[in-house]
């Protein structure tokens, strides 16, 4: 007999999830697709080229990390302000590993590699929707491999395709990066955050960094988002921390 927590399916259950860890994350898409075109299109002229605008969509895989290389690569910094900033800005990822790790737990080592690798802001929120609760829980957690998979197919694929499509466009219509349509991505990224602001903590976190990222607008090479990043984890670990000492003292 199978294990209830096994992580072996059978091929319909297993194509079962994989399709629809792809449809939950559709509506996501949507927010990612005029991002990624942006992308293609401002990084021909800002001197990366087409091979290199593609190569780092491949990757790298990180949209807001890719815009923020770009544009300290047209401002000429240094190689390591470059890795450090991104750095920063995507520590948040290590959050979402630690938060889906009772869901990828049972993963081989290959497994738990390739899909941090696909980690994304949106793969993490239906991923943490549909298997966060039950997997902290020790409820059974078995179609969580193959819907990660296909929210992460999903994603990369698209975010591949709507490289190279702006990447072609930015050949003739130069203007398209003046259109604003990098708004679609911070619209999604409000649908994605709502939901999780029920916690003081999570709410500390986002209060925290929008004010910092405010006030810190005007510092170079994005420095502001940096410390916005930082401050927004401390916020949240302030908050938590102080909640579990008051939950122990009663």
């Amino acid at each position: 007999m199978t294990d209830a927590n096994s992580w072996s399916l059978s091929a319909a259950p297993r194509r079962g999830e994989l399709l629809r860890g792809a449809v939950d994350t559709l509506p996501l898409l949507l927010g990612a697709a005029p991002f990624g075109l942006i992308f293609g299109a401002l990084a021909v002229p800002d001197g990366l080229g087409a091979p290199g605008a593609l190569a780092m969509s491949a990757l790298v895989f990180a949209g807001s990390a890719q815009f923020i290389a770009l544009t300290l690569l047209a401002a000429q910094a240094g190689p390591l302000v470059i890795v450090l900033t991104t750095l920063v800005v995507n520590l948040r990822h290590a959050l979402y590993a630690a938060t889906l790790l009772p869901v990828v737990a049972r993963l081989p080592l290959r497994w738990r590699a390739l899909l941090a690798f696909w980690l994304t802001d949106e793969t993490f929120a239906v991923v943490h929707r549909r298997y966060g609760a039950q997997a902290q829980q020790g409820l059974p957690t078995a179609g969580a491999k193959a819907y990660f998979l296909g929210s992460c197919l999903a994603m990369y694929l698209n975010w591949l395709a709507w490289t190279a499509l702006g990447v072609w466009a930015g050949h003739g219509w130069p203007w398209l990066g003046r259109w604003g349509l990098e708004f679609a991505m911070v619209a999604a990224f409000t649908a994605m955050v709502a939901p999780l602001l029920r916690r003081r903590p999570a709410l500390a976190a986002a209060l925290s960094a929008a004010a910092i990222a405010l006030l810190a607008r005007g510092l170079p090479y994005k420095l502001g988002l940096m410390l916005a990043a930082v401050g927004g984890v401390l916020a949240g670990v302030v908050v938590d921390e102080s909640a579990a000492g008051g939950e122990a003292r009663r």
